[in-house]
């Protein structure tokens, strides 16, 4: 069996994939966290029209969540080269993923539980505070994704020999 090295070329590929992962998954994360939310704005809005405005906020949370893969996306693309090195690539990739995976994550957790919360307000609207926790720490969860991607992205040049 020939063991063939990675081309230099190539190895950009996984940084490349890395960028698309980010946005993809994040843009995921948010459609479904907009889509299962608004079902439930929908929903409590005919019985309960003076609400809209207030139950909106778990839509707009989980429209942010495509923002950070966006951020995370525009940084990878920007650091993108021909030839690099294979760490810096795979870091690249490790960044996406991590950005795009805790935004899909956060956004299925915004669409249940924005679901849930806003159907449950109607109902007893001083359940609204405990829906608003909930929602910021499921959103917390894709910035945390955001902050170890760019923690791998700025590790990706240090102490890193460049192909030539």
């Amino acid at each position: 069996m020939v063991h063939v090295p990675l081309s230099p070329i190539y190895a950009s590929f996984f940084g490349a994939m890395g960028c698309s992962a980010a946005l993809v998954f994040s843009v995921m994360g948010a459609a479904y966290g907009i889509a299962k939310s608004g079902v439930g704005v929908s929903a409590v809005s005919v019985l309960r029209p003076d609400m809209i405005i207030k139950n909106m906020m778990p839509p707009i949370l989980a429209g942010i969540l495509s923002i950070y893969g966006l951020v995370i996306s525009v940084i990878i693309t920007s650091s993108l080269a021909e030839k690099s090195a294979l760490h810096t690539n795979f870091l690249q990739l490790a960044a996406g993923l991590s950005c795009g995976l805790s935004c899909l994550a956060a956004g299925f957790c915004i669409g249940i539980v924005g679901d849930a919360g806003i159907r449950g307000t109607a109902q007893q609207p001083r359940l609204y505070v405990g829906m608003m926790l909930m929602l910021i720490f499921a959103e917390v969860l894709g910035l945390y994704g955001m902050i170890v991607g760019i923690l791998l992205i700025s590790q990706g040049g240090v102490n890193v020999t460049k192909c030539l």
